[in-house]
């Protein structure tokens, strides 16, 4: 699946993480640097969870609009069949791939490629999800945004989910999440 990195002296990649909590504008975020260096003329490809489909079947979209192309992928493995002669990957929603995305991104950044990624830390019960953790870990650059919190105007770093549901995956907007600091969150109403 893998091929040798890089040889010294060669281009060398690394791995950029833009977290933070919902409506923290992490994709806004992801979609600026992916329009800066298409301005610079690299080659980007951008790719999202096919599972995401709240705004577009194919783009991914901020929720204040902003968009870009993307490809939906079912797993993080098929991102490598499209990363040849890429500059910049861009992979949004990092926390609903699966196993693989850690792997995938050292791999890309070892080939020389910039990878910028981004995704929820934590989930709607304050824990890490996903793949976030790992990606944390390894990579060379992180951004952690902040929301406003709905409730007192503080900074939110938590997304709190509105409706009733104890699945870790529930694909929502603002009719399901809110941004919440530490403590209102923490009252739980």
């Amino acid at each position: 699946m893998f091929t040798e990195p890089h040889i010294k002296g060669e281009r060398k990649g690394w791995i950029e993480v833009i977290c933070g909590s919902m409506f923290s504008g992490k994709t806004e975020e992801l979609i600026r640097r992916l329009k800066r260096a298409k301005i610079a003329n690299m080659k980007v490809e951008i790719f999202k969870p096919a599972i995401d489909r709240r705004y577009h079947e194919t783009q991914i979209v901020s929720h204040d609009e902003n968009a870009i192309l993307s490809t939906p992928v079912e797993n993080a493995g098929v991102i490598l069949s499209f990363s040849h002669g890429v500059d910049v990957i861009g992979i949004d929603e990092a926390q609903f791939f699966d196993d693989d995305l850690p792997a995938v991104c050292n791999h890309l950044a070892l080939q020389g490629m910039r990878v910028i990624v981004a995704g929820l830390d934590m989930d709607y019960s304050g824990k890490p999800f996903g793949q976030m953790p790992g990606l944390l870990a390894t990579a060379e650059y992180i951004t952690k945004l902040h929301a406003i919190c709905v409730r007192c105007g503080n900074i939110a770093n938590y997304s709190y989910r509105k409706t009733p549901n104890d699945a870790q995956v529930v694909i929502g907007q603002s009719d399901i999440y809110e941004p919440r600091c530490r403590y209102c969150y923490n009252l739980k109403e």
